[in-house]
């Protein structure tokens, strides 16, 4: 059945409501808290697109998905052409469908936005890249392009170099990803937890990869157990997507205490060791009754509610600014609050009481009001003169962001950095080296998995035109 409706029948029809899990019943366990939309919701929703010719949304996708091609195949109801369109586009499409901030890029621009609310273009992702996994079997396989007789290294196996290596890949190029951690992913593997993105979605899109012929060795650090100068050596090209992996610090007393965690190292332990999730795990957390989580990104809303979900007693998000500056997605709040999570808004963490056992207390903090906006257009904090109190935490999570690794760069001085000491690349990811390109966190600091994904997508480009 073709989609025959009219625009006024077309605006009729209400946006789809993803179902989910109980809050309650969620708040303790670690299975994906969206369960997913049924074929009916999916081609009623795909059916709200009004196939405008300017193609807004695909402007807004950083990896530039063919999205009206997509929702159109879906609303008539060709499944098959659907995944086939959307795999030729994107190289983590069930990754993309769970985790992008689709709200600000596509559906921000949706021309149906306009008129009521956008189409669901996130959701439709994840249910056509869903239901291909489930009929991979049925699918062809694209065909593989001939072997260039090049090889490229990448460094990184998070979406940044998945993504490159899997463009590489159809293009004829022989792609070795060489990854630091022990299991494959990168920040999509430790960093996200699994009730936002279950770690057998990750385990499919890279063996399709994998399928593709890119070859991946775990437990190679660049900059210790190779070097950027061996790789330069044996490949015709590098990419280096090895993320931001260093914490951010707070800078306040107490921050050595017991109890006292970087959000990457809390949720490291968790989501790639499982910490806290087994009773035979091997890898220690503290499951704290008060936790405090300090900041209001994305990251933030994972370690908090991984923490309710550990059994914290009070989960508390402590921000600086009020609910309407924080960055977090509007979808997190939204669960995180459902999951019993409190917001101490207008509160700046001023340092980290101990007890006499060196382990972590309090969390002294400084009572906040909103001033004159600053350089990010958000209205600047100003302290509240006398309005200070403690906030009893036995557990702290510093959720500030994280910055650039300096392990490999520190070993290449010709590589060029900025002031953050990220690396300089121009638009197609080339750096300061010849046949040496860079994209995701290390060159744009921490940020989100489709920009990453994006500079991947456009490095790999360049890199073939530069081998071609």
């Amino acid at each position: 059945m073709s989609n025959n409706l009219s625009p006024k029948e077309r605006l009729a029809i209400g946006r789809a409501i993803m179902p989910a899990q109980d809050p309650e019943a969620r708040s303790r366990n670690f299975s994906e808290v969206n369960l997913g939309l049924s074929l009916e919701q999916a081609v009623r929703e795909a059916r709200r697109c009004l196939d405008c010719k300017s193609r807004p949304c695909v402007g807004g996708c950083p990896v530039n998905v063919s999205i009206p091609e997509f929702v159109t195949a879906l609303a008539e109801e060709d499944l098959p052409r659907a995944a086939a369109i959307l795999r030729g586009d994107n190289a983590l499409p069930a990754v993309c469908g769970r985790v992008c901030p689709q709200e600000s890029q596509c559906e921000a621009r949706c021309v149906r936005g306009a008129r009521g609310e956008s189409v669901a273009i996130g959701n439709l992702e994840r249910f056509v890249a869903d239901w291909a996994m489930a009929h991979a079997d049925t699918l062809p396989e694209p065909p593989r392009p001939p072997a260039s007789g090049k090889e490229v290294a990448v460094v990184g196996c998070g979406p940044a170099g998945l993504t490159a290596a899997g463009e590489l890949a159809r293009k004829g190029h022989a792609v070795t990803i060489f990854e630091a951690l022990h299991d494959t992913g990168g920040v999509l593997r430790y960093g996200i937890p699994e009730f936002r993105l279950p770690k057998e979605i990750i385990d499919v899109e890279v063996s399709r990869l994998t399928g593709q012929g890119v070859e991946i060795e775990c437990n190679v650090v660049i900059g210790k157990t190779l070097t950027l100068q061996q790789l330069r050596e044996d490949f015709d090209a590098v990419f280096i997507g090895n993320g931001a992996g260093l914490p951010t610090m707070l800078g306040i007393g107490g921050e050595n205490l017991k109890g006292v965690y970087a959000a990457n190292e809390y949720l490291t332990r968790i989501n790639l060791m499982g910490a806290g999730q087994s009773p035979d795990c091997p890898t220690p957390v503290i499951r704290g009754r008060r936790v405090a989580v300090i900041g209001a990104g994305n990251t933030a809303m994972d370690c908090v509610r991984t923490a309710r979900r550990l059994g914290a007693e009070r989960a508390m998000i402590v921000y600086r600014r009020s609910e309407a500056e924080m960055p977090a997605r509007i979808e997190e709040i939204h669960h995180a609050k459902e999951e019993g999570v409190e917001f101490v808004m207008l509160t700046s963490p001023l340092e980290i009481l101990g007890d006499d056992g060196g382990w972590a207390a309090a969390l002294r903090c400084q009572k906040m009001q909103l001033g004159e906006p600053d350089d990010s257009g958000r209205r600047r904090p100003v302290p509240v003169a006398g309005e200070v109190f403690d906030l009893e935490a036995d557990v702290v999570v510093n959720a500030l962001g994280t910055r650039a690794n300096p392990l490999l760069t520190a070993t290449v001085p010709e590589l060029e950095l900025n002031s953050w000491g990220n690396i300089e690349a121009q638009e197609g990811g080339a750096t300061s080296i010849p046949g040496v390109f860079a994209g995701g966190d290390i060159v744009r600091g921490g940020a989100t998995v489709i920009l990453a994904m994006g500079d991947g997508k456009r490095a790999a480009e360049a890199i073939h035109a530069r081998l071609s």
